[in-house]
């Protein structure tokens, strides 16, 4: 695959290349049927399968307990952040929020069409360069929201953050999730857009606690209650088959290469080799708090936006793609998902050192 570039896009993002190649053989041709992965019925017996190894392996990956639904969704993260509040809020509950980027401060704005959101943490102040450690919760939320890693600002949580007793944690973790062992009785539900780390665009993967779903809103929709996909086998309607398939694919090549453990150790291994040059640097700088910087996002600058431009065309140039940074925010953003390999980490503080000495 020689032909293939260093691909650092936040998403759709870089995909493993063994699953890329198994999902070509299967698009023609799936297991001996005659018939392509995309094209066989939802309904019938091949993708029947394929949903429920997907879900097996996505439960072996996270250890995820019985009393958890898997399911998939459609409409990506911002669906949810609607979907939560309209399943699990009445216009006098409350749900509290810890606003560390743009992605929260959407949820947060569909809260209000619901019940009452309370920002019970903000970074905000400091344009969301840090994960903030002080909370002030509500009297009685009905659950806390987090967003676990901030693609646009380059921020994660180190840890999860500690709730008032007997609160869901929600998490929307589309730019972090399976990248590091996951605890997942530490969260009522956890949700995330599948194009970063877990496979194409158009699938949406939500873990979500049986009491939550039990709990949640009958007089909304069907295909916007939980327990339509959770009574269902996310087959109520047509579930998007293919993006399924290939998170699976992504399961299985995770528990291949040492599951969750070892995702960790390589992303903490390839974001320290990037970190470790942005300190020493004297032309580039992170813009995230050392004590907040993400593994999965790390964002950068000259402090110059004409140095920044002429940066990414060269990088680009050189084979470096996706590296602008978010159009809101500017600079540069290196996104190294589970599947980017080491090798495009140390090509590119190689191409670092090489603009820096000649700047």
């Amino acid at each position: 695959m020689s032909e293939r570039i260093f691909n650092f896009s936040a998403g759709p993002a870089i995909l493993p290349v063994e699953v890329l190649e198994e999902a070509r053989e299967s698009l023609l041709n799936f297991q001996g049927t005659g018939i392509g992965i995309m094209e066989h019925s939802h309904r019938g017996k091949a993708f029947s399968g394929v949903l429920a190894q997907t879900i097996a392996d996505c439960r072996k990956v996270a250890q995820i307990p019985d009393d958890y639904q898997v399911l998939f969704m459609q409409g990506g993260a911002s669906s949810q952040f609607f979907t939560i509040p309209m399943n699990l809020l009445s216009s006098d509950d409350t749900a509290d929020y810890l606003v560390t980027g743009s992605w929260s401060k959407k949820a947060v704005a569909q809260v209000k069409r619901f019940g009452t959101a309370h920002k019970a943490a903000s970074s905000e102040d400091r344009n969301f360069c840090y994960i903030p450690t002080e909370t002030n919760y509500s009297e009685a939320p009905k659950y806390v929201h987090m967003t676990s890693n901030n693609t646009i600002f380059g921020t994660q949580f180190a840890t999860e953050p500690s709730v008032p007793h007997g609160v869901p944690l929600i998490c929307d973790a589309s730019s972090d999730i399976f990248s590091r062992p996951l605890d997942i009785r530490k969260y009522g539900m956890v949700y995330a857009g599948a194009q970063k780390n877990l496979g194409p665009s158009g699938v949406t993967l939500v873990i979500v606690r049986n009491d939550l779903v039990e709990q949640a809103n009958t007089e909304i929709p069907e295909m916007l209650q939980y327990r339509t996909f959770a009574e269902n086998d996310s087959c109520y309607n047509t579930p998007p088959t293919f993006g399924i398939f290939i998170m699976g694919l992504v399961f299985q090549w995770i528990l291949k290469n040492g599951g969750l453990e070892e995702m960790g150790r390589s992303n903490e291994k390839k974001a320290s080799i990037l970190y470790d040059y942005l300190k020493t640097s004297e032309l580039f700088s992170a813009t995230a708090d050392s004590d907040s910087q993400s593994m999965m996002n790390v964002t950068f600058v000259t402090g110059n936006e004409l140095t920044d431009k002429k940066f990414i065309e060269a990088a680009t140039a050189a084979g470096f793609d996706g590296l602008k940074g978010h159009r809101s925010v500017g600079g540069m953003r290196a996104s190294i998902y589970n599947a980017f390999p080491e090798e495009g980490v140390v090509e590119l503080v190689r191409f670092m050192k090489d603009f820096e000495s000649k700047a």
